[in-house]
């Protein structure tokens, strides 16, 4: 195992992909998916583990945290991070045909692609892997769990857009435009019944006057409180902004 050389294109592609869709507590050398891509990439978890920590350094919600990562990144580490949030459609597909090239056919840890023949499919599948990454990516963010009302059940939450998939096509896959939320306050959210203002607090409809118990003890409850911002990626203030403008029932 050459432990000196240079981290190449494909070892960075697996490394930031498995920065994004990780919660942050995980990246760490005893993390079983971080052995096994370690060995795939002929790397020792420490090394991995400490690239996923260099990445770190570049992130400033984990910097306003206190969190600076290491201070050992390359030139080859910035370049990917700005890569990837110049384009990050581009960087999904192609971090995960960078890991899917390193699996065997009976190894699953990140979606795996599927070669197809022809326009449509093709768009398809790379929607889904797309799809795939943006949920990781911002429940990872959050630690698996509702930024609203702290519900932590997976299986009941949602990588919520702020702005709508099919308006913002460039930032369909960004984190930032992504909020981890349960099914009942993605709904909301979707339809504009609350909304999330630029000090992170909650704002629910005015148009909602109804006093069912249900709704006051689950939505309205919420008004005026902070929600819990994610480790990386925080919601970007424009896409907020839009929600409020374009989305949201005042």
């Amino acid at each position: 195992m050459n432990k000196r050389r240079n981290w190449n294109r494909q070892e960075l592609l697996v490394a930031f992909g498995f920065y994004c869709q990780i919660p942050f507590r995980k990246l760490h050398s005893r993390n079983p998916d971080i052995i096994k891509a370690s060995e795939l990439i002929d790397r020792t978890p420490s090394a991995l583990a400490m690239k996923l920590t260099n990445i770190a350094s570049f992130d400033p919600v984990m910097i306003s945290t206190g969190r600076k990562g290491l201070a050992g990144a390359s030139n080859a580490d910035k370049k990917m991070w700005e890569e990837m949030h110049s384009n990050w459609e581009a960087f999904a597909i192609e971090s995960s045909d960078a890991w899917n090239r390193l699996l065997s056919d009976d190894t699953v840890l990140l979606p795996a692609t599927e070669h197809y023949v022809g326009n449509t499919k093709t768009t398809k599948v790379e929607a889904r892997i797309g799809q795939n990454f943006f949920r990781k990516s911002v429940l990872s963010a959050y630690n698996n769990t509702c930024c609203i009302s702290g519900l932590s059940i997976p299986k009941l939450l949602v990588a919520s857009h702020i702005v709508p998939w099919r308006v913002d096509a460039p930032n369909r896959l960004n984190p930032k435009n992504g909020l981890c939320l349960s099914m009942l306050h993605d709904k909301a959210f979707d339809i504009g019944i609350i909304t999330i203002q630029d000090d992170m607090t909650v704002m629910t409809s005015k148009t909602i006057t109804s006093l069912d118990s249900f709704y006051e003890n689950t939505i309205k409850i919420y008004e005026g409180k902070e929600i819990a911002l994610p480790d990386k990626f925080q919601p970007n203030l424009d896409f907020l902004e839009y929600h409020r403008k374009n989305i949201f029932h005042a």
